[in-house]
């Protein structure tokens, strides 16, 4: 296994994360046990889950998924020390009351709170903020983050889904604290979606801040879908997002699952490899709903895209360039 440090933080991670996002929702909580032991036989230390995943449709409260890896690490065995545990705080954990959401000091204190009973842990490694809260200044979030830390409830911050300027506002106002902030920042990136290559990346580059690339295969759409190959990803769906684009980009999956037939690889592990070697990336979330997934996805850190077949891939999905060279000179 292959690890780096997370962000500019003295803590090191697997470059490989493993998502948690189907247990309980897609996976069955004996499935999602044999897929988190795998993945400490492979070296993943690293695990990625949120106080809202694990809803399904009869049932909408969320928190199954924390249940599940808490106990998972009730088990013993050094789970939970081998185990670099990131969650999250922002969606909405009920149903008529006010507060139970978004980022305000008492709703941080109270997620933080209900998210380790659930994970059965008196500490989360990595607290992320799902989401932007345009709504709170940046004074009163860090203040309540800064007592999780001081509480021992929280070693390390990160967000998600933030834009550049959110990246460097949080960081100023941190540093004004003499706080160190965000260490990483979770984003949508893949070949097909690049749009972070523009500020987010730079911005996280400038300030320290390593990336984590949510959804590399666009939902499976990069996973082998024309060819039906069963690669590391998660079956592509009638109902998935990715269906529109398929029908959009035919052709250009089309090009992409011929060049990676030439180069000897599944579509999925070359998707995978693509982000292990972006800079500024710690690496991609897997979110793989059995155990031979899991292994299908570890050929990736074995995968060395060269310069000729990275510059392939960005004919058929061009990338950005940063601002303002984007769209100015």
């Amino acid at each position: 296994m292959q690890y780096v440090h997370l962000g500019r933080s003295g803590l090191r991670v697997s470059r490989l994360c493993l998502g948690t996002m189907n247990f309980g929702a897609r996976t069955e909580e004996p499935q999602a046990f044999a897929i988190m032991d795998r993945a400490h036989e492979q070296g993943l230390n690293f695990f990625d889950t949120a106080n809202v995943y694990g809803r399904t449709s009869q049932d909408q409260s969320g928190g199954r998924t924390e249940e599940i890896v808490g106990r998972w690490f009730a088990q013993g065995g050094g789970r939970r020390d081998r185990t670099v545990l990131a969650t999250k705080v922002y969606g909405n954990m009920g149903t008529t009351w006010p507060n139970e959401d978004r980022l305000s000091a008492l709703n941080i204190r109270r997620a933080a709170d209900a998210s380790l009973r659930r994970l059965q842990t008196d500490y989360i490694d990595l607290y992320q903020m799902h989401h932007v809260d345009r709504d709170t200044p940046w004074e009163e979030i860090w203040e309540a983050m800064e007592v999780l830390r001081q509480q021992g409830k929280v070693l390390y911050f990160g967000s998600s889904n933030f834009a550049g300027w959110h990246i460097a506002k949080a960081q100023e106002v941190a540093a004004r604290r003499g706080f160190m902030g965000l260490v990483s920042e979770q984003s949508l990136y893949n070949l097909f979606v690049r749009e972070i290559e523009m500020e987010v990346l730079p911005a996280a580059i400038d300030y320290g801040v390593g990336v984590i690339a949510w959804s590399p295969l666009q939902g499976g759409l990069l996973g082998g879908i024309l060819s039906q190959t069963a690669g590391p990803g998660r079956r592509f769906q009638d109902n998935d997002r990715a269906q529109e684009t398929l029908r959009r980009e035919h052709a250009r999956v089309e090009a992409y699952e011929k060049l990676c037939h030439d180069l000897g690889y599944e579509p999925a592990v070359v998707a995978l490899a693509w982000v292990l070697s972006r800079p500024g990336l710690i690496g991609p979330i897997i979110g793989p709903r059995t155990a031979e997934h899991l292994d299908g996805a570890l050929q990736a850190l074995e995968v060395s895209l060269d310069e000729a077949t990275l510059a392939e891939l960005d004919k058929i999905f061009p990338p950005h360039k940063s601002s303002p060279e984007d769209y100015a000179w």
